[in-house]
């Protein structure tokens, strides 16, 4: 079927056929050479095939055949006219054939078709009745169904073996088919020709009109040259258009984007950390999914746990040079806290002493004044200070900063709130906590050397004080990063570290002034703290521990003071000049005699200048005591205990170790122990006036129970009681002295016309001495001069007992008595006053009994036995004396 040629040409083809040639003779009115009928037909438009309804045709009734023909023709021709070329199968098989007009030509191919037909009909009885019985279904079903669907069945014919069959039968068809419409179109040739005469009139037309419509379309494709041009521009320039409007509503979409990173950028540049992660945050949540597919987006998108990270280690290495600066800078902060301490402390103290201050209120300046002066008014400088307990001034006028003034803190805050962000809170606390903890052990890492001056131990509780306040601080202001549990571990090692470093370079200081200032700071190192919610009472009960060795040290130092005020002391009485001295010395010392006020100028104390100078300086002493109890939270008990122990320790140890040091001196003169002995009656008499004093600085009377009385009457009598002793050793010493110079003639015969000259002068230096003894105690002096004449008469009595002396003359008997007699006229003179009778004369009584003896004794020369004789101490003595004759 694709080899034969097409039954009805194209329309293009149509419009070029020549005009037909005559009929031959003897054909009928309608018909037409087969290649003429055959050009028509293929000139004459497709239509689709019409059904036509199966007639039945009478043999030999040419009529009947016409008219069926002229009716089929008419539809055929509507049905070419509606583009079919091809009538039904149906139609086509109910046709009989009619005899044709047509020429010889027609007819003998009508006849070689019919024999090939025939051959091919034998051929086809040979096959099988089923194979064609499907050919013939199939060509059926091609004849019968529309062209769309005609594809299943030719799929069946190539589906067979028996394709080549199948194509001959179609040939057959088709032939057939031709036939028909050539008969067909025969019938109609001359509406044909006037058809086709028409058409070429229609076609010269149409070619002018062809020609006016190319020349037309020539001038309006010249004149749309500039309107073509233009419109491309306009074309060009509508997709710039909408290219730069898609341009910009992405850029709408991407600028937040690039603006945000942009910002991003920005705050990590100028290290805002926390506002670049919640940048960073509504960057990757709210502005990238909205341009996610775009590349640059993709690349933001991966760089964001890069920022994170790089976030999160820019904030931690801010961290780490936060924590270095406050561990650097912690004595700083440190001491700005502890000057608000010290300020505040000041100002409760002035509140204190004005509950009620009158005209309003002061300025801070007046307020300063008014301390000051109650200071003037109210220190122990004003009882002649020694300058042991001098105070710092500081200036009150300048405005202390606090320690967030002088701490940035942000950086702890941004590197918690960033990491908290990131999910890693813990890791920071655990990391913060950690590395506080390395620099709450170095701060308490005391230095060596911190024991050798003040500003060591300020410089260690700074820096300790600087490290709590920045914890204090950082667990007001922040959720969670230390807690109190953790603070008060760190304080709890804190101190314990404290305390031990305090115990042992405290036990190293050896000024008391040191001690004491050490005492007031570790007071304002803990009043601070203490401040900050941190309890200190074991700094207090340390602070205790410490009292005790500052008033060792106080001791130690003292005793230089008293042994520097009696070396220096010339022991003898005051001598006053004039009123203001007088004044003076009685405002030093509570000194009341009406009979020396009675004398005129010049006059003197009785006693020596160390009086009024110990006296002072025991005062300075309980001062001292009394500014380390200052600021320790003790009861006025307490207060008076500690300083009366203390003094007790100062008199008992310390001044007496001293006065006795003094009186056993080698080179102390009898002068010097009469006056320590008058010096120390005196000191004993204003015991009385010592306790007034600290009843008066401490306000605890001392009736009150359990109140510690002073030992100084007791230490006086002690150090007096051992000067007499001395004084008695002293006379007793002189005595011997004289007596070493006694030289005794024995076996004189004359005797002299007076005493001897050694004994001259001891009863010359005796009266001397005992003259000195007006301002001692009656019985001191009475005691002293029996104690002198008793040595005396005993010693003497000893110069005849000698083993030296074997024989005795009248003359030398005669001398001894002079000598007696001289001792009794210096007992019956009255050296000391306050003897009753001839009580004095008593200690001479044997040395007279013995003396006057000699009125009996006839003989010139007495032999006296030897002592390793037989003859008792007694008898011997008799013998000497002329008893035994």
């Amino acid at each position: 079927m694709s080899e034969a040629s097409p039954p009805f040409p194209s329309r293009s083809t149509a419009t070029r056929l020549p005009l037909p040639p005559a009929a031959p003779p003897g054909a009928g009115p309608g018909a037409l050479p087969a290649p003429l009928g055959a050009g028509l037909l293929a000139a004459a438009p497709q239509a689709p095939a019409l059904p036509r309804a199966p007639r039945t045709t009478t043999p030999g009734v040419p009529g009947q055949g016409r008219a069926e023909r002229s009716g089929e023709d008419r539809q055929v021709g509507g049905s070419a006219r509606h583009g079919s070329a091809r009538p039904g199968r149906a139609g086509l098989a109910a046709c009989p054939p009619e005899p044709s007009p047509c020429s010889s030509s027609s007819s003998s191919s009508s006849s070689s078709s019919s024999s090939s037909s025939m051959e091919r009909g034998k051929m086809a009885e040979l096959e099988s009745l089923e194979t064609a019985a499907e050919h013939e279904r199939i060509l059926r079903e091609i004849e019968s169904t529309d062209t769309a669907c005609i594809g299943p069945t030719l799929r069946s014919v190539y589906d067979g073996e028996e394709h080549g069959r199948f194509m001959e039968k179609l040939e057959a068809r088709i032939r057939n088919h031709d036939r028909e419409i050539e008969k067909m179109c025969n019938f109609h040739y001359q509406g044909f020709v006037d058809s086709i005469t028409e058409l070429l009139k229609v076609r010269g037309e149409a070619q002018k009109l062809k020609n006016q419509v190319t020349d037309t379309n020539r001038k309006l494709q010249n004149e749309g040259k500039e309107l073509i041009i233009a419109m491309e521009e306009l074309k060009q320039c509508r997709l710039q258009q909408r290219n730069i409007s898609a341009t910009v509503d992405k850029l709408t979409l991407c600028l937040p984007v690039l603006e945000m990173y942009s910002k991003l950028r920005e705050q990590m540049k100028s290290k805002r950390h926390y506002p670049a992660l919640k940048t960073l945050e509504h960057l990757e949540h709210t502005y990238l999914p909205q341009v996610s597919h775009y590349r640059f987006c993709k690349i933001m998108v991966d760089n964001i746990p890069k920022l994170r990270e790089e976030i999160k280690e820019v904030s931690m290495s801010d961290l780490k040079d936060f924590l270095e600066s406050i561990r650097k800078h912690s004595d700083k902060i440190g001491e700005t806290a502890m000057k608000q301490a010290q300020q505040q402390r000041n100002l409760d103290n002035i509140v204190s002493q004005h509950p009620r201050i009158s005209g309003g209120k002061k300025s801070k300046k007046e307020v300063c004044a008014s301390s000051d002066l109650e200071v003037k008014t109210t220190s122990p400088m004003s009882e002649q200070d020694s300058g042991i307990l001098d105070v710092e001034d500081e200036d009150e006028d300048e405005e202390v900063p606090g320690a967030q003034d002088l701490v940035d803190f942000s950086p702890v805050y941004r590197c918690l709130h960033i990491y908290s962000v990131l999910g890693a809170r813990e890791t920071f606390e655990n990391y913060y906590r950690k590395q506080r903890r390395k620099q709450a052990r170095l701060v308490l890492q005391p230095p060596s050397n911190m024991h050798e001056t003040l500003d060591g131990y300020r410089k260690y509780f700074n820096q300790i004080v600087g490290f709590f306040v920045v914890e204090d601080h950082i667990l007001h202001t922040t959720q969670g990063l230390v807690n109190r549990a953790y603070i008060d571990e760190l304080w709890e090692m804190a101190l314990s570290k404290t305390i031990a470093a305090l115990r042992t370079h405290s036990s190293y200081c050896s000024d008391p002034s040191l001690v004491l200032d050490l005492k007031n700071l570790i007071v304002l190192f803990a009043d601070t703290l203490q401040g900050y919610g941190f309890p200190v009472n074991q700094l207090f009960d340390m602070l205790l521990e410490i009292q005790d060795q500052y008033s060792e040290t106080l001791l130690k130092k003292w005793s230089g003071v008293f042994r520097n005020i009696l070396d220096s002391d010339n022991y003898s009485p005051i001598p006053v000049t004039n009123e203001e001295i007088y004044k003076k010395i009685v405002g030093q010392f509570p000194f009341q005699d009406a009979e020396l006020e009675k004398q005129p100028f010049p006059k003197k104390f009785p006693f020596s200048e160390f009086v009024p100078k110990v006296y002072n300086q025991i005062k300075e002493f309980i001062y001292a005591c009394l500014k380390f109890s200052e600021d320790l939270h003790l009861s006025s008990t307490e207060v008076d205990d500690m300083i009366r122990k203390s003094t007790n320790l100062l008199l008992t140890r310390t001044l007496s170790n001293c006065l006795q040091n003094v009186i056993k001196r080698k080179n102390v003169g009898l002068t010097e122990l009469v006056q320590i002995i008058i010096n120390t009656t005196h000191l004993e008499k204003s015991c009385k006036f010592l306790e007034e004093f600290i009843t008066n600085i401490t306000n605890v009377l001392p009736e009150t129970v359990h109140t510690t009385k002073l030992y100084g009457t007791t230490t006086f009598k002690d150090a007096r009681h051992a000067a007499e002793e001395e004084i008695y050793t002293n006379l007793n010493q002189k005595i011997d002295q004289f007596l070493q110079l006694a030289d005794y003639d024995w076996m004189a015969m004359e005797p002299g016309s007076k005493a001897s000259d050694y004994l001259v002068d001891l009863i010359g230096f005796l009266r001397s001495t005992f003259a000195v003894f007006t301002h001692l105690p009656g019985k001191v002096a009475q005691t002293a001069c029996m104690s002198a004449c008793k040595h005396l008469s005993t010693s003497l009595m000893q110069l005849l007992l000698e083993a030296e002396v074997r024989q005795l003359t009248l003359g030398a008997l005669q001398q001894f008595n002079l000598d007696v007699e001289e001792c009794e006229q210096f007992a019956r003179s009255g050296p000391v006053p306050g003897f009753q009778g001839d009580t004095l004369q008593l200690a001479f009584i044997d040395l007279r009994q013995a003396s006057s003896s000699h009125s009996h004794i006839s003989f010139s020369e007495v032999e006296i036995p030897s002592p390793s004789s037989s003859v008792t101490p007694l008898c011997l003595h008799r013998l000497k004396l002329g008893w035994f004759f």
